[in-house]
């Protein structure tokens, strides 16, 4: 659906030259949800632009649906951008029409017949479920209603693809996941393709098929929402996921373990405690965990904190576990921990910030 080759994008600052895009090769296949992640300055507005030729590379290709964008004239240019729908961060309303009005707007400058707007704007009014507030205006509406009038209007004239630049994020937790579902609810009704552009990996999580990652200009690692969480490849992945899905164990509750750990050791001769950090995808259930350590090993495990994540259907996250029990024992259990491919850490010596 859409086949970027080998972009770049290059702007003139006060300060020199700055490559914005260094050869970035993405495909999409049509009727994902492919999602766009980086930090700040990581080249995803420009890349944006350039996918929808609001700016021109320099040098590079891209293809939507088989035709190549950089090298149409501006007339045909103009037919072609009505295949790519935009949401914003800011919604992008204007003030002096209505709902109604903003959605019919694309359809007004597309020359679509009067009498065929209605129609149309009232089926997408209600697809996006605002379709009792179509004589409001933005001003009276919130947040995310907002956005949804953007929805309705990117989709207007029937794009192939939805980009979505930070749409999420001015809004709230709450009205971010029902726009999400939203978004995920019109991909499976309508087979549209979306790229998500973001620097929440939070979207990712809850709406991506597949993800690249972008880096200074580069295009870091791709790979299955799944595959880049519970795997990253690269430090920036490596970072964002982190962030993302681990938690940390405060001094507070690492002075409390040192201690207990310490009169576990001193109570029990020849019992050693170990604190581990187990990194999972897959199990669920840390509790059934703890209990077949128990059970396989003479082991006593037992849960300090967890994070779970549910990503694309499977659990990934991170457990502190406190065990105890002979050194040799805890040694077999934990390879027996990670043969089942969860990552042990033993985090007994490190400082109370891991």
């Amino acid at each position: 659906m859409i086949h970027i080759t080998d972009l770049y994008k290059t702007y003139d600052t006060p300060h020199g030259r700055f490559e914005a895009l260094k050869g970035i090769n993405l495909r999409v296949e049509k009727g994902e949800i492919f999602g766009i992640i980086g930090p700040s300055g990581a080249g995803k507005s420009t890349l944006v632009q350039c996918m929808n030729l609001l700016e021109r590379p320099d040098r590079g290709t891209i293809d939507v649906g088989g035709e190549a964008l950089t090298g149409l004239p501006e007339a045909r240019l103009r037919q072609q951008r009505r295949r790519i729908g935009m949401i914003f961060q800011h919604f992008n309303l204007l003030t002096r029409r209505t709902v109604y009005g903003n959605v019919a707007l694309p359809l007004e400058v597309a020359g679509v017949p009067r009498a065929d707007i209605p129609t149309r704007v009232n089926a997408l009014l209600k697809l996006v479920g605002l379709d009792h507030l179509h004589d409001r205006y933005p001003s009276q509406i919130s947040g995310g209603q907002k956005q949804r009038v953007g929805i309705a209007r990117a989709l207007a004239n029937d794009p192939d693809v939805l980009l979505s630049d930070e749409a999420t994020s001015a809004l709230d937790p709450e009205t971010t996941h029902t726009i999400l579902s939203l978004l995920r609810d019109i991909n499976r009704k309508t087979g549209i393709t979306i790229v998500m552009i973001t620097h929440q990996m939070e979207v990712v999580r809850e709406i991506c098929d597949r993800v690249a990652v972008l880096s200074h200009g580069e295009v870091a690692e791709t790979g299955s929402t799944l595959d880049v969480f519970s795997s990253p490849k690269s430090d920036v992945a490596r970072g964002m996921v982190s962030a993302a899905t681990s938690t940390a164990l405060t001094a507070l509750t690492r002075q409390a373990l040192t201690k207990r750990m310490s009169d576990i050791v001193a109570k029990q001769p020849g019992v050693a405690a170990r604190l581990w950090r187990l990194s999972l995808v897959g199990d669920s259930d840390s509790q059934a965990l703890l209990v077949q350590l128990g059970r396989d090993f003479d082991v006593q495990a037992s849960l300090v904190q967890a994070r779970i994540e549910d990503i694309q259907g499977a659990a990934v996250g991170t457990l502190f576990v406190l065990a105890q029990g002979a050194a040799a024992e805890l040694d077999r259990a934990g390879a027996a921990l990670q043969s089942r491919n969860i990552t042990v850490k033993d985090i007994s010596d490190e400082s109370a910030d891991h």
